[in-house]
């Protein structure tokens, strides 16, 4: 890839009741954004005037048919619908959900199609997006149904990944859910994430445990003993440098965490928190293992501040900002793929 070329980043508006539109719009009326990428958001161009209205903010549009008609130098907007949308900030909404859900999926659409290189999400309600024609926890689910390869969520802030074993599982099913095939697939996912979209060749990938101080032995649970060490000797003959697993209360507050290349915790929570607690206004949601190339803001809805312009958009930006560089470095890494004698160039 040409260095000056501009990267089609498509965006879904998410919930409209949400700070999702203000974000979008924040990152985008700086306008050297503009030199660094092409923005297609998929939503409303009616919608969007009211939101830039509401809070003040100075930008144009450029309505277009589909993301192919879309235009550098410009924001973007394929309108999706010709119906309104009643907005109430802060609010569940069906409607709203609804919307939400047909911006997504056709922003989706348009990401396997290729007409846009990179999709950012902004954030949706799981509740109101329900439907008979949508049963997805969350995007995650529907991309990894959606687009070829596996799935895995990464919390990424600068050199901090985190990825998860299991995301959006009850506490109760954890356990059972953790299986020696689950582990490999897992860690070969992250394994090959670092490698294409970080370039990292010798990745090292830290395992927490999935009790308490990894089990004590047998004495706090048995699936550290019995399914997890057993899998990462295995992994770790195989040549990958995996290490753990770690007793999870202690390992961030030690900073452990910095003498790795990525984190693998067990399940949501055991690993969002601590990532949230240090990134939180920065960190990244990206979706790796998949063909195609998918970040989000590492928050919600945020119902509370909604409408009231106090939404940080420094999240969302990152989600740009990541997304068009794992882009790159995917580029890069799948061009010396073909070419293995041809020298990576040092920046991207």
């Amino acid at each position: 890839m040409k260095k000056e070329e501009k990267i089609k980043v498509g965006i879904s508006v998410g919930d409209l009741n949400g700070i999702g539109t203000e974000v979008i719009l924040k990152t985008f009326q700086d306008n050297r954004m503009l030199e660094l990428c092409t923005p297609i958001i998929f939503g409303s161009t009616k919608i969007l005037s009211f939101q830039k209205k509401h809070f003040n903010i100075h930008t144009n549009f450029l309505g277009v048919q589909s993301a192919d008609k879309a235009q550098h130098g410009k924001i973007n907007v394929v309108n999706i619908s010709k119906e309104t949308v009643n907005i109430e900030y802060g609010k569940s909404s069906e409607a709203v959900g609804q919307f939400a859900i047909k911006s997504f999926v056709e922003a989706t659409k348009a990401l396997k199609e290729g007409t846009i290189d990179v999709l950012v999400t902004a954030p949706i309600n799981k509740h109101n997006v329900q439907s008979e024609d949508f049963k997805f926890p969350g995007h995650t689910d529907y991309l990894g149904e959606n687009l070829e390869g596996d799935s895995l969520m990464l919390m990424v802030n600068g050199g901090l990944r985190v990825g998860l074993l299991t995301d959006h599982v009850a506490v109760k099913d954890v356990s059972e859910t953790i299986t020696p095939e689950l582990i490999e697939k897992k860690i070969d996912i992250i394994y090959n994430t670092l490698k294409q979209d970080f370039g990292i060749s010798k990745p090292k990938i830290a395992i927490l445990g999935i009790n308490p101080h990894v089990g004590d032995n047998g004495v706090i649970g048995v699936e550290d003993d019995e399914v997890l060490k057993p899998t990462l000797e295995k992994i770790k003959n195989s040549g990958k440098l995996v290490f753990g697993p770690y007793a999870a209360d202690s390992f961030f507050a030690s900073s452990n965490y910095k003498n790795f290349d990525a984190i693998l915790a067990a399940y949501h929570d055991q690993g969002l928190i601590p990532f949230k607690t240090l990134s939180f206004g920065q960190g990244v949601n990206f979706t790796a293992g998949l063909n195609k190339v998918r970040t989000s803001p590492d928050h919600g809805t945020a119902y509370e501040i909604a409408g009231k312009n106090k939404a940080d958009y420094n999240s969302f930006k990152e989600a740009v900002f990541t997304g068009i560089q794992i882009f790159r470095s995917r580029s890069v890494y799948k061009e010396i793929a073909k070419n293995p004698l041809k020298k990576q160039p040092s920046k991207i």
